[in-house]
């Protein structure tokens, strides 16, 4: 018998208490995902609360890089995600074997890992960072050793203007951000031109965005949630995956919230669902794990991003 969306959410309830389990949810997953979630929230905020939790298991309704960091942080509890081919087209852009080249070339240099990065990836890194953390540890490195940003070359680029600091950065993007152009937030500010407007610092458009509403606020996802909340204004333009608008809505009840482009948004996120998450905690898959060796070198660029921010 195929259960319906509130029998679903009543169940998964049910298993999540019996097995001692919890569900962290990024911003981007489909809204009864993020309905059902313990927690929801950006890679930073994630991955703090996968490092603080009691629970036995880890469901992780997000993509596979952000399960393996909670499988990092965690190597006594099981991690579980409910589709393991939901990847990343960001993260997929830089291999081990990329970083280690450019080691190779500068052996007193700086890796900052972005923490949209394999394990293996973040294993040859100084630091992890994330999207609300990023500016202020790259100003902490220090000046006169290289730096490598890997692997967004729309945030390294965002990075470098507000930290002065010369980068080397990898040219990778996420294909959903790269997607949201210069067209759809021209028409999208002057069909509201009295909102507020909050842009991920993955974009594409970078400074063109600024040039075209200098007061934008260039934010993290969590970081457009608590603004979003404490601000005046009643009206946003959300440049972003569009997952984080049922989120806004319900943290900022009220006020009404405008998606720069509807299309906006990450198949990859939305592999997961309702009955992926039942089966997952019924069933106990798919279990997520990194080689002891990976992890442990991880989780030292890991422990660096959590101090931070």
């Amino acid at each position: 018998m195929t259960l319906t969306v509130p029998d679903l959410a009543q169940d998964i309830d049910r298993l999540k208490r019996q097995r001692n389990a919890i569900i962290l949810a990024h911003s981007y997953e489909r809204p009864e995902v993020q309905d059902v979630a313990d927690f929801v929230g950006d890679s930073l905020g994630l991955s703090r609360l996968a490092a603080s939790t009691d629970a036995e298991i880890i469901v992780f309704a997000g993509v596979y890089f952000m399960a393996e960091t909670a499988a990092i942080l965690n190597p006594s509890k099981t991690v579980l995600i409910p589709d393991q081919e939901a990847g990343c087209s960001l993260s997929d852009t830089i291999t081990a074997k990329d970083v280690q080249a450019w080691r190779d070339d500068h052996p007193d240099g700086q890796v900052v890992a972005y923490v949209n990065t394999t394990a293996e990836v973040k294993a040859l890194a100084d630091v992890c960072v994330t999207s609300a953390n990023a500016v202020e540890i790259v100003k902490g490195l220090d000046p006169n050793r290289p730096i490598f940003f890997l692997p967004d070359m729309f945030l390294g680029a965002f990075v470098e203007k507000q930290t002065g600091m010369k980068m080397d950065v990898w040219m990778g993007e996420c294909h959903v951000h790269a997607g949201i152009g210069d067209k759809e937030i021209k028409e999208t500010l002057a069909a509201h031109p009295d909102a507020e407007f909050l842009i991920h610092p993955e974009c594409s458009c970078g400074s063109s965005c600024l040039f075209l509403k200098p007061d934008a606020k260039m934010l993290s996802t969590e970081g457009m949630v608590r603004f979003a909340q404490s601000s005046e204004k009643s009206e946003f333009v959300v440049a972003t995956e569009v997952g984080i608008i049922h989120r806004l809505n319900k943290m900022a009840s009220g006020k009404t919230f405008f998606p720069v482009k509807e299309t906006a948004v990450c198949q990859y996120m939305k592999m997961i669902t309702l009955e992926k998450i039942h089966a997952s905690l019924l069933e106990t898959k798919h279990v997520v794990t990194v080689a002891p060796e990976t992890a442990a070198k991880a989780r030292r660029a890991i422990d660096a991003m959590l101090l931070v921010g």
